[in-house]
């Protein structure tokens, strides 16, 4: 059962859209009110476990920590930091109660977890008006479907949105893509897009290209087509201060940009230089702003990347350090500008400019976390608009909701192993939150990743929907060819391909039915062992998978709650085997996948492919001792994907 309970008058933020009754009780929590704050204790027993958050660091029984919901452009991906680029407010208490609370409010919220040891939940939101929502459950997975289900039905990528897919920062030139295609083709490594990052623009403004280095971007795009591959641009959230432009001339006539203190349009220094931020709050701006896809679509272009929406600011007129004509370069390149000043310069710039809000002027910084999310609705309006079809959209910054309009990604990562495993542990707690379309920078965006890390962040990401190889400029070329010993990467890659049948089949039963596509052990086993596993997952209702994460490591314990059918991967067989319930060693070589299918369980196996435009679900093996397995067969771009599209394959 899902209750609501409204303090003050909050904005609707769009993130429920299930009819939820309304009660003046608050359950479980201790609630106290200050002037500006609202605030929820709760006494934990020492053997709880408290789940959910989506995009945070930490574990995914987030117990010890302290978090801050306040989306914030950061590549430092530590333990002691407590903000990455998303505000997901939902949690899960299990233990001598058991419930959920999504903490509804786009200000910013602290939530501190049994912290150094208090004993406790402590809740701190930063406004007085927000809508608190109740869930009871027979266990987390059971509460965890209630909230998905009042969400509402989650995005549906195209088929070939769960391809292999290769960016980098650097990418300028026509022939760059030209030539990571053939690098692909030539290694008969899979792939299906290439993402443009913001080198293909003209001064990084957005809805332009820099015809010098590609003088015909639906050209290239039609090229890219024929060889079954889709580009990826990306589109940043503020649109460059510059007269004469008409998409900026058309924002300042329409009056869809944020206003500063003074009235006039607020102006913030990002990659182009002074832009103006759209204010997605009002139905008119999403509309205008979705509308300038025009410009990609038009020249045959279907998938999208938003960056830079939390919104990330290097300085605002307000905070522009006197630094010279080389402020972008000192103080974002080089570090000059001191951390603590940009902190303290990024509140002060959110507190500095406005929205309109059904006609009433509201500060950013009291709903800075929505931002994300209302420039994903935005473009995937304005993507139903100019396309016929299902389009690839994913996001950095983001707030539980946004799951219906598109996916996300986890930001500037870097190339460590302990992101790796960061990256395993983000996974569930995203679809907690109702993203199931996820994924991080394989590989790693900062930093040079190796061989070893490469091959098996590729092993992990070969089960996640979103599947991109992406890193920074001045980083060591990170695309698969690029590194000896190709039979394995051709090996890891092909599993991905092999496997599209059951990853785009649980992925349309997850989003339509509202469930999850990757679980923690704990969500479907009712076995004290599972309870502290994090690193093996429940993909889809068939298979576990245990990946190494480990440097060096081509061995790992395993523990299975039941007999299971072990499947071993090496590029060209799959070796079956029956596992009894308990700890196992579990030996994986760099080229090898290993995974499990759980009993009475099926899992439908493609041909050898290298592309979407390939796939076949005609001619299918199937592995496991279960009876039927209901797999999709829809086109992978209609727009309602439904249980017509289903046909049951039986052993």
């Amino acid at each position: 059962m899902m209750t609501s309970t409204i303090f003050g008058s909050p904005i609707d933020t769009g993130a429920i859209t299930a009819d939820i009754p309304v009660t003046k009780d608050v359950a479980h929590f201790r609630v106290s009110v200050t002037q500006k704050h609202t605030i929820f204790t709760y006494p934990l027993d020492t053997d709880d476990l408290v789940y959910g958050l989506g995009e945070t660091m930490g574990r995914v029984n987030k117990r010890g920590g302290r978090y801050t919901s306040f989306n914030t452009d950061t590549a430092e991906h530590e333990d002691s930091n407590p903000s990455l680029y998303a505000s997901h407010n939902f949690l899960i208490v299990w233990g001598k109660e058991t419930f959920g609370v999504f903490f509804d409010t786009p200000a910013k919220v602290e939530f501190q977890i049994d912290y150094q040891g208090s004993g406790e939940v402590r809740v701190e939101c930063h406004t007085r008006d927000l809508r608190l929502y109740q869930i009871d459950g027979d266990g987390p997975y059971a509460i965890t479907r209630t909230l998905l289900k009042a969400i509402g039905p989650c995005y549906l990528p195209p088929l070939w949105a769960f391809g292999y897919g290769q960016s980098r920062f650097g990418y300028a030139k026509d022939q760059d893509f030209r030539d990571v295609a053939k690098g692909h083709a030539d290694n008969d490594l899979p792939l299906d897009y290439i993402c443009m990052d913001i080198d293909y623009m003209d001064g990084f403004k957005d809805f332009s290209v820099d015809e010098k280095d590609i003088p015909d971007l639906k050209g290239l795009a039609e090229e890219m087509k024929e060889q079954g591959i889709h580009l990826v641009p990306i589109v940043d959230a503020g649109i460059k201060v510059e007269p004469g432009d008409p998409v900026y001339e058309s924002g300042v006539k329409g009056g869809h940009f944020c206003r500063n203190v003074e009235g006039g349009l607020f102006q913030a220094g990002v990659w182009p230089g002074m832009t103006h931020f759209p204010d997605f709050f009002q139905e008119k701006t999403r509309k205008w702003f979705g509308s300038q896809y025009k410009f990609y679509t038009d020249r045959g272009i279907e998938g999208f990347w938003n960056d830079m929406n939390e919104p990330a600011i290097f300085y605002s007129e307000y905070t522009r350090p006197k630094l010279g004509k080389w402020t972008f370069v000192l103080d974002i390149l080089f570090g000059k500008y001191r951390k603590e000043k940009k902190a303290r310069d990024m509140i002060r710039d959110y507190k500095s400019f406005f929205h309109n809000i059904t006609g009433k002027r509201v500060r950013h910084y009291d709903v800075h976390n929505l931002f994300g999310a209302l420039m994903t609705r935005s473009t995937s309006e304005g993507l139903r608009d100019l396309l016929p079809h299902r389009y690839l959209l994913f996001s950095r910054s983001s707030y539980i909701g946004a799951g219906r309009y598109g996916g996300v990604w986890t930001g500037d990562n870097t190339s460590k192993w302990e992101h790796l495993m960061l990256n395993v542990r983000h996974m569930p707690s995203l679809n907690m939150c109702g993203f199931l379309y996820a994924g991080a920078d394989t590989g790693g965006f900062m930093g040079d990743c190796d061989r070893e890390l490469l091959l098996r962040w590729l092993a992990f990401s070969a089960f996640t929907p979103l599947m991109r190889n992406h890193t920074g400029n001045f980083t060591k070329n990170q695309e698969a060819y690029r590194f000896e010993g190709q039979d394995d990467f051709r090996s890891i890659l092909s599993l991905r391909y092999r496997l599209l049948p059951y990853i785009y089949s649980e992925y349309m039963k997850a989003a339509l039915t509202g469930d999850m596509y990757m679980k923690p052990l704990s969500f479907c086993y009712d076995d004290p062992a599972v309870r502290p596993i994090e690193d093996q997952l429940l993909v889809g209702d068939s298979i576990m998978i245990a990946p190494v994460v480990k440097q060096g490591a081509t061995s790992r314990r395993v523990y299975l709650p039941e007999a299971m059918t072990q499947v071993r991967y090496d590029g060209q067989d799959f070796h079956c085997a029956t596992v009894d319930k308990g700890w196992h060693h579990q030996q994986t070589q760099l080229h090898e996948v290993v995974l499990y299918i759980r009993k009475g369980k099926l899992l439908p196996i493609g041909k050898p492919i290298t592309n979407t435009a390939d796939y076949d679900v005609e001619d299918l093996q199937l592995l496991g001792d279960g009876d039927v397995y209901d797999l999709y067969t829809d086109d992978g771009l209609t727009r309602q994907c439904t249980m017509d599209n289903v046909r049951q394959l039986s052993r």
